[in-house]
């Protein structure tokens, strides 16, 4: 019972059937690698729950056939089935160790592919069969799960995937709820495996009634150490399956997920196919997880034909990526899109803003190559940037985000330093996006003598572009000279 109670009523059907039998179906997605870690358990007369959470591949563990003999002369009640199933429980056995050695062998193959194709770091994790094999199966059988979308699902780290043993703790007035560690924040396992990944289709078994899903794991960090490198490295990953799958979702922590967002959305321009960005505020084994919501509405989307874009799903809105920011530590809806309309909102229904989606692309151009000497600039009343920041050229910076009052107005006094430091720069070649401090309303820099002079000496407008988005577009620019600043890439502007 304590097997079945971790299953879906699909699976739960299944193992009924093969128990009460010869006929093993283990072949439905994750039963088999987490039956045998749950015989693992009651044979070793471990907890279940236990080994539900562990980090070690499941499809390494093997169940002998050889029943366990036990004090009291009931050879198969260690192995938790009834002396008078003694034959079934030794079919079980040697099924599960037959499933168990093909899955290993199929889990061997894809690192070395995965290998070969994408660097060291990315692994697939065994908790499902390969998208072929189930692909080929539904051919053979004209199962139900062919007529579902293949998604590839990227984790990178972030709350979603921590263990809340590590670096939460239950709060004494309110045990349903808890709160991070004082400085566990940003913590990982050193494996590129965490947790919650082993029993992802256990934890949120909606998952596999919506999609044939696969996972890989790139890297996992928290998303503050994630930067240009890690976005390539996502990028390259996205662009080698492209064609394998008709949707990708990418599992991220908070931080940053506007920055990577945006650069993907930069650097794989014309994708076609929709990559969901997603992550959580509390961990996925949290009581009270937004993360099981969020992968639901997320894989709601990328699987609806409607997308063909990078987007970020988060708190029941879906917003497009190069225009969403975080704007909340504390509540679930953490992001929010204030100068583009969201572009579904997701309730008791997915109400789809039509106007508000990029239409399908006729190109594709991935680019990748970024220039990451890039600084974001705030002016502060009285503040010199000739004695703050200096001649920033020679020390390599090679674009700035200035980040102006009110419609794109800036002091103009000469003693202020404002206009004759961006005039100095520019012509030294650093490229200047100029963005506003306000949240909301246009960008206007010629209504302004100081904007004004500030586009005649070559700094660029940002239009609505977040300084996010516009930080990355400059790495993107730099590294590409045949790109033009202030053209539009992806509906960022």
């Amino acid at each position: 019972r304590r097997i079945y109670s971790r299953c879906s009523r699909r699976k739960l059907v299944r193992m009924k059937m093969f128990v009460g039998g010869p006929n093993l179906r283990l072949d439905d997605f994750s039963a088999a690698p987490f039956l045998s870690r749950q015989c693992a358990s009651l044979s070793s007369g471990a907890s279940p729950l236990h080994h539900s959470r562990s980090r070690f591949h499941s499809s390494l563990v093997k169940i002998s056939a050889k029943p366990r003999k036990s004090s009291g002369g009931d050879s198969q009640a260690a192995n938790g089935v009834p002396a008078s199933d003694s034959s079934a429980a030794v079919s079980i056995n040697k099924d599960i160790e037959l499933q168990l050695e093909t899955e290993s062998v199929a889990t061997v193959s894809e690192r070395k592919k995965s290998k070969k194709n994408s660097g060291k770091e990315e692994v697939l994790v065994p908790f499902s069969r390969t998208r072929a094999a189930v692909l080929k199966e539904n051919q053979e059988t004209g199962g139900g799960h062919g007529k579902l979308k293949n998604v590839l699902i990227v984790h990178t780290g972030g709350t979603l995937g921590m263990d809340p043993s590590t670096s939460f703790e239950i709060k004494e007035d309110n045990r349903a709820q808890t709160k991070l560690k004082p400085g566990t924040g940003g913590i990982y396992k050193t494996g590129l495996q965490p947790g919650y990944l082993d029993d992802l289709l256990v934890h949120v078994p909606e998952l596999e009634l919506m999609a044939n899903i696969d996972l890989r794991v790139v890297f996992n960090m928290d998303s503050s150490r994630v930067g240009p490198n890690e976005w390539i490295k996502i990028g390259r990953i996205l662009h080698i399956y492209r064609k394998d799958y008709d949707a990708f979702i990418v599992v991220h922590g908070t931080d940053t997920m506007a920055y990577t967002a945006s650069a993907i959305s930069l650097i794989l321009v014309g994708f076609g196919k929709p990559i969901v960005f997603t992550g959580s505020q509390l961990p996925l084994l949290n009581p009270r997880t937004d993360a099981r919501q969020n992968l639901i509405d997320s894989l709601t989307c990328a699987t609806a034909g409607m997308l063909h874009e990078v987007a970020i799903c988060f708190g029941g809105l879906l917003l497009r990526g190069n225009r969403a920011q975080k704007t909340s530590t504390q509540v679930y809806r953490a992001f929010a899109s204030i100068t583009y309309p969201p572009l579904a909102t997701l309730g008791v229904d997915v109400e789809w803003n039509k106007t508000a989606l990029l239409e399908e692309p006729v190109a594709y151009r991935p680019r990748f190559k970024l220039e990451s000497n890039v600084i974001r600039v705030p002016i502060i009343p009285g503040v010199d940037p000739r004695i703050a920041y200096g001649d920033i050229a020679a020390r390599g910076v090679r674009g700035i985000v200035v980040e102006a009052f009110g419609t794109g107005n800036m002091p103009d006094q000469r003693n202020s330093g404002w206009l004759p430091w961006l005039r100095d720069i520019t012509k030294k070649g650093v490229l200047v996006y100029l963005t506003s401090q306000c949240q909301t309303g246009t960008l206007s820099p010629e209504l302004y003598k100081s904007g004004s002079m500030a586009l005649k000496y070559g700094v660029f407008s940002a239009n609505q572009m977040t300084p996010e988005c516009a930080a990355v577009k400059l790495m993107l620019c730099l590294a590409h000279h045949d790109l033009q600043v202030d053209f539009p890439f992806a509906g960022e502007l």
